[in-house]
């Protein structure tokens, strides 16, 4: 078994199964895994102010009852993973 020290490692996959593969001869290191874990801290919170559409603050409430979510977490949550699609597009 091959271990992945960088992320930079992983290759981009085709499809799942090259993925599959993949996975199947190698692992993370753990001192990888353990620096992807983000613990977040509370003191690291800054309140912020956004203006919605009531219409599109609506939906989004709904959206969030429907996965048993708080809205704003469920926000907070899509926000984030945005930011890694677009830092990985970098």
């Amino acid at each position: 078994m091959k271990t992945v020290a960088k992320w930079e490692e992983i290759p981009d996959f085709e499809d799942e199964e090259e993925e599959a593969n993949f996975w199947l001869e190698h692992e993370l290191d753990a001192k990888l895994m353990a620096g992807s874990v983000h613990e977040p801290d509370s003191r690291e919170s800054t309140t912020i102010t956004l203006r919605f559409d009531p219409r599109m603050l609506s939906r989004i409430k709904r959206i969030a009852r429907t996965r048993f979510l708080n809205y704003q977490s469920m926000m907070k949550q899509w926000l984030a993973e945005r930011l890694e699609d677009e830092i990985r597009k970098q």
